[in-house]
Order: structure tokens, then C-alpha cells, then sequence
């Protein structure tokens, strides 16, 4: 057995903490740099590849250079010689060059999250590990988290958000930064991490939803299906489901978890006995009581959601039944929930202008999360478009059609949704934005606004990716916000 060869279920052997053996991170991004480290500081004799060679990464492998850190910047593909051990950073195809080589060379393949839970009770002091509350999804990942960390924050716990949120979970574990005695994690998790993830053992876990995405990452739907699944195995209290999502509970009957491991669904209506659901407009726990078949524990108001749209309430129950799952009480719940606030670009109300409500939510960049956003509102002025990385848009336009009251339409592939408009809502008036420059959203804001009668909403929910225009989905959103804003002080 190797330095990097590992007995039992995901503990960290002693003999890693000398470890002397050759390590190659695949990538820098946000969580390459923190592998690196750690691996540097178990003594590893670590290199660094990255297929691209710009500023940001050259910034970057001079951070590592005076660790010793051999960084290769420019050649994603070539193994290096005598690697023992490939770690991974999220996103690189497990078709690449490198992993078929290490797979050819019989070299072992970890994700960054592996990795992370390898080296869980190694930070300093000794303290036993933090356990981990995980969850995933196609979308509303971010916000349950975050939702979750704030119950156990006001349950009294040490806690943060972590994981695919932006928090490197090598940091975490390790204890370093702001991270040193924590109590328990809530991780958000993607399908890329899960995808090299073989080891990770949660106390409880969520899937949320499943919806096509990522497929050309993952070869297919059942490919994709089956890594968001990951997240149970091992579960030791419960694996929590979407009882509106069956794909999501198929998942759990097929999961391997500890013996007396619950399944614990959530719905936006009553619930049966063993789920969370809604009631009279309060969120309400039939799983974790004394007595599921004949009674319920008010946790909260669907009010005290924010914004309390559907698909919102839905990640609020299965954020409850992950922290009811690790024995949060309902006021806990309930605290956590009015101290929780919406990460920007999330439904975020913008501004109300003439009786018009502007609506950002850019984050909707796939369908799935598009179609939940649209059912949140009435008398729909709709800004869509961008990157389709293959989507269609028949069914999504179908289902909200009759909340449409006009679509204006910009970025790359709008066409396929103005196409889908035809076909699916022929009434439904459109404005196509042909111009690509900087001043493109603010034409778009000023066509929705034209079109837009008192009560209405325009609603930014692209139900397609950002790059072909802007950064991000986030720079997307902020230019949507300053136009709105100047649209207001025009007004004024």
C-alpha cells in the first residue's frame, strides 16, 4: 500500500502526516492554490498544471513559487513524471489527457473535496472533526446553505458555509483563516466535486432538485443523476429528498447509507408523516417529532422566507430538515430564517418604479431555475437570453405563458427563445435586442419598461449563461441594477 493508499472509510492514516510522496494538482482556480498548500505543509513534493497562461494564473503560481510549489502553467494535458497522487480542482472533464494518463499509469484521482475530507482532524489542536450537513442540486445550492448555516448559528453552534460557495473546504478542515473550531459544516457541494468525491461519509445530506445541466461535463442525465447521489452515500441520520422531484428519491433508495439513516422528504404542500412541509402558510416538521403519524411542529412562517417565492420556501424545508436532522430546535429554525439574507442576483428586488417592480434575477442561468423564478410572478415582462449550452425552451415558455406579458430578448442564442415564443406563446409580444455592446441591457431594460403596465414585473431571468456578454452571471446582474437605477432617477 502507498503513502496515498487510504483503509477505511474516509480517516486520515498517521503516516500522512510525513508524507513524502509526488502530488500534481490539476488546476489553480479558487480551491488549486489551497490543495497545494496543504499538500505542502504534509510534506509533498507538489506540481501544479493549469492549461491556461494568463495574468491571473502567473499572479497565482508566483503565490506558490516560494514554497517550492513547481507550477506548469500552459500544459493541462502531460502528467508529470513520477506523480503518485492527482488532485483535481472542479470543472476539468474526466475525459481530459491527465486523468486518462494517471488512470494509464495506475496513479489515484481525488477532487479538492477528497481531499478535504482525507485531511478532516488534522488542523491544529487536535479537536475532533467538524461534521458535515451537505447538499446539492441543479439549483438553490447557495442560498440552502447559507439558510442552513444561519439556523446552526442561531442554534448556538460554530459553523460556516463552505464548500463549492467559495470557501476551499482544504482551508476549513485544515483550520485555517477564520475556520479553526468548528462545530459543524454546511457544504454546498457540485456535481463536479461529487464526481471525484468516493469517500466523503455526511451526517445528513439534500439533494434539491435535478434538472439537465452540466451534461456535456457528464456525458448524460444518468451520469450527472448518479454523482448528485454521491452526496448519501455513507449518510448517518438522514438523506433529505424533493417529494415534487421523484428522481431525487430514487436517488435515496439506491444510496448506501449507515444503518437507522432516515429518508426525509420536503413539499410545498402538507406533508405526510416523515416529511417537512407548508400548512396554513407556516413550515411545519412531521419527521423529527415524537410522534410523525399524529403530530406536527410549527418551525416557521413561509413570511419569515426571504423572498418567499415557491422554489425559495422549498430550499428553506430542506435547509429546516437538515438542521432539524442534527437536532436544531424549531426557534433555531425560525431565527435563522429571519436572520438569513439573499445573496445578490437571487430575486432580488431592484427598485419599483411607476407600479413597475424590477426583479434581478441573473443567477437563473438554466431553465430549471428559470422556470421557478417565472412562477413567482404575474404579469411577466421577461429579459432572457445568452449562452443556451444546449438548452431548449419549449416547455419552460409553455408553463409560463399565460404570466407573460411581453419578452424582450438579447445575447447569442436568443433566438432559440424567441423560436419557443413563437411555437409556445404567439401572443406574447418580443423584442429582439440585436446589439452586443455594454449599452445592450440598458435597451433591454428600457424596451421592458415601455412595454410594462402598473402591477407588473420585469423580471431579468436569462434561463442562460453570461459569458458571451459579460463575466459572470453576477456582472450581468449589476448591470441590470444600474440600469434600473438610472431608469429611476430619469423618472425622477
Amino acid at each position: 500500500m502507498s503513502e496515498f493508499e487510504f483503509e477505511g472509510r474516509g480517516h486520515l492514516p498517521r503516516a500522512l502526516s510525513a508524507l513524502r510522496g509526488r502530488v500534481t494538482v490539476a488546476g489553480l482556480g479558487v480551491s488549486g492554490g489551497p490543495a497545494a498548500r496543504a499538500l505542502h505543509r504534509l510534506g509533498a513534493e507538489v506540481t501544479v498544471v493549469d492549461g491556461a497562461d494568463h495574468d491571473r494564473a502567473r499572479a497565482q503560481a508566483a503565490e506558490l513559487a516560494p514554497l517550492g510549489v513547481t507550477v506548469r502553467l500552459g500544459d493541462g494535458d502531460t502528467l508529470p513524471e513520477g506523480t503518485e497522487l492527482v488532485v483535481t480542482t472542479p470543472g476539468w472533464k474526466p475525459s481530459a489527457p491527465l486523468f486518462a494518463a494517471a488512470e494509464a499509469a495506475g496513479v489515484p484521482v481525488w477532487g479538492d473535496v477528497e481531499l478535504a475530507w482525507r485531511l478532516r482532524g488534522t488542523s491544529p489542536g487536535g479537536r475532533p472533526p467538524a461534521d458535515w450537513l451537505a447538499i446539492t442540486g441543479t439549483n438553490g445550492k447557495t442560498t440552502a446553505v447559507k439558510m442552513l448555516a444561519a439556523m446552526l448559528a442561531a442554534a448556538g453552534l460554530r459553523t460556516a458555509a463552505v464548500g463549492n460557495i467559495g470557501v476551499p473546504l482544504v482551508d476549513v478542515v485544515t483550520g485555517h483563516g477564520p475556520y479553526a473550531e468548528l462545530d459543524v459544516l454546511a457544504v454546498e457541494l457540485s456535481s463536479y466535486q461529487l464526481h471525484w468525491a468516493t469517500s466523503v461519509r455526511a451526517h445528513s445530506a439534500a439533494v434539491l432538485n435535478l434538472a439537465p445541466d452540466h451534461l456535456d461535463w457528464h456525458g448524460s442525465m444518468e451520469a450527472y443523476a448518479a454523482d448528485k447521489g454521491r452526496i448519501y452515500a455513507g449518510n448517518r441520520v438522514a438523506c433529505v429528498y424533493n417529494a415534487a422531484d421523484p428522481v431525487t428519491e430514487e436517488l435515496v433508495r439506491k444510496a448506501d447509507v449507515e444503518e437507522g439513516c432516515r429518508a426525509v422528504g420536503f413539499t410545498l404542500g402538507a406533508p405526510a408523516p416523515g416529511q417537512l412541509g407548508v400548512v396554513d402558510g407556516l413550515l411545519v416538521d412531521r419527521a423529527f417529532v415524537p410522534d410523525p403519524q399524529r403530530t406536527a411542529q410549527e418551525l416557521a412562517a413561509v413570511a419569515d422566507v426571504q423572498p418567499p417565492a415557491p422554489h425559495n420556501v422549498a430550499n428553506a424545508l430542506a435547509a429546516a430538515a437538515l438542521a432539524r436532522a442534527y437536532g436544531v430546535e424549531p426557534a433555531a429554525v425560525r431565527e435563522g430564517l429571519r436572520a438569513f439574507r439573499p445573496e445578490p442576483h437571487r430575486i432580488e428586488r431592484v427598485a419599483e418604479i411607476g407600479g413597475v417592480t424590477y426583479v434581478d434575477d441573473s443567477k437563473a442561468t438554466n431553465t430549471h431555475a428559470t422556470e421557478a423564478s417565472l412562477a413567482a410572478y404575474d404579469g411577466i415582462v421577461w429579459i432572457a437570453g445568452g449562452l443556451a449550452k444546449g438548452a431548449t425552451f419549449d416547455d419552460l415558455v409553455a408553463g409560463a405563458a399565460k404570466r407573460l406579458r411581453a419578452a424582450v430578448l438579447l445575447g447569442r442564442d436568443r433566438a432559440l427563445i424567441a423560436e419557443a415564443l413563437a411555437r409556445q406563446a404567439p401572443d406574447v409580444p418580443v423584442v429582439d435586442i440585436e446589439r452586443t455592446d455594454s449599452g445592450a441591457m440598458a435597451a433591454a431594460v428600457a424596451e421592458a419598461a415601455r412595454l410594462a403596465r402598473e402591477g407588473d414585473t420585469v423580471l431579468l431571468a436569462p434561463a442562460c449563461a453570461s459569458m458571451d456578454m459579460f463575466t459572470n452571471y453576477n456582472v450581468r446582474g449589476e448591470v441590470f441594477t444600474a440600469a434600473v437605477r438610472e431608469l429611476a432617477a430619469g423618472g425622477a
